[in-house]
């Protein structure tokens, strides 16, 4: 998957949360005009998504894409194993039948999982079972499979590059991959550079999120340290930019953002997009 999704890609949210035939219309068209090498589809009801239709319009489009999602509540697999294994199956089937290269996020939990306390060897021995049997069935659909540490508001059980790797070598599936995200990195690791280092050996995809989740280039996240090193470890992966312009209610509810992050997607894609081609332009990793 690292060498396919090499180029700038950018999480459908930035235009529309519900991937339907008239949401999928409206994000390829934009993806499609702002010159994006692929697009990270928000699979958050697999089942509802017209496959045949969104694969038409990626190959019409002639444009790659990566589908990605948090698990529901009712399966969760730190408690559910059962349950989360039979969600991802088919997910991963509809990744598949979308013509997607992968499915990446918080795939071995809920955004807005918390139990009060330190993940138990019980639960995260639950989640390594679930990537076990899945990353085999993703692997017969030639789909990779990533993960993606989030912060510790969002979930407790993975929220560092090296808890991610842990989890990965735990697991040992080859289409297993690491999938950081520099708005969860910049509260979570001690220096952005550090958590891409730690990652370095599985790290095939990275989000570029603004600190709170608005337009790159106007928070706090130190874009200098984040492109330098990437370009330390010779990152070939796909660098999706990611800002949250439309949210229905839940997920707003589990990502915790109660106030509009950025004015417009014009705004984020008009300033902030040039913003990060460039810092990738000068650092050579584009």
């Amino acid at each position: 998957m690292g060498a396919r999704m090499q180029g700038f890609g950018v999480h459908t949210s930035m235009w529309t949360m519900a991937w339907d035939r008239e949401g999928a219309e409206k994000a390829v068209a934009a993806a499609v005009e702002n010159r994006m090498d692929f697009i990270e589809i928000a699979l958050l009801n697999p089942q509802a998504v017209d496959a045949a239709h969104s694969r038409a319009l990626l190959e019409k489009h002639q444009l790659r894409s990566v589908c990605s999602l948090g698990l529901p509540e009712p399966v969760w697999a730190s408690r559910n194993p059962g349950g989360a294994i039979g969600f991802l199956r088919a997910a991963i089937d509809k990744t598949a039948s979308i013509g997607a290269e992968a499915l990446s996020g918080v795939i071995y939990g809920g955004i807005g999982e918390r139990s009060g306390l330190p993940p138990t060897q019980t639960e995260l021995d639950n989640v390594a079972r679930v990537l076990s049997t899945v990353s085999r069935h993703a692997g017969e659909a030639g789909i990779a499979l990533g993960l993606e540490p989030v912060n510790r508001y969002e979930n407790h059980l993975i929220n560092t590059a090296a808890q991610g790797v842990e989890m990965i070598e735990k697991v040992g599936a080859e289409n297993l991959f690491l999938h950081l995200d520099t708005y969860h990195m910049n509260i979570e690791e001690k220096g952005v550079g550090n958590g891409i280092l730690d990652g370095r050996e599985h790290l095939r995809y990275i989000h570029l999120s603004e600190s709170d989740r608005g337009t790159p280039g106007e928070g706090t996240c130190d874009w200098d340290e984040i492109f330098a090193s990437l370009a330390a470890i010779g990152f070939t992966g796909g660098l999706a930019m990611e800002s949250f312009v439309n949210m229905p209610p839940e997920i707003a509810h589990g990502l915790c953002v109660w106030r509009p992050v950025a004015k417009s997607h014009e705004e984020v894609m008009g300033k902030g997009l040039p913003f990060l081609r460039n810092k990738a332009a000068q650092y050579r990793l584009i």
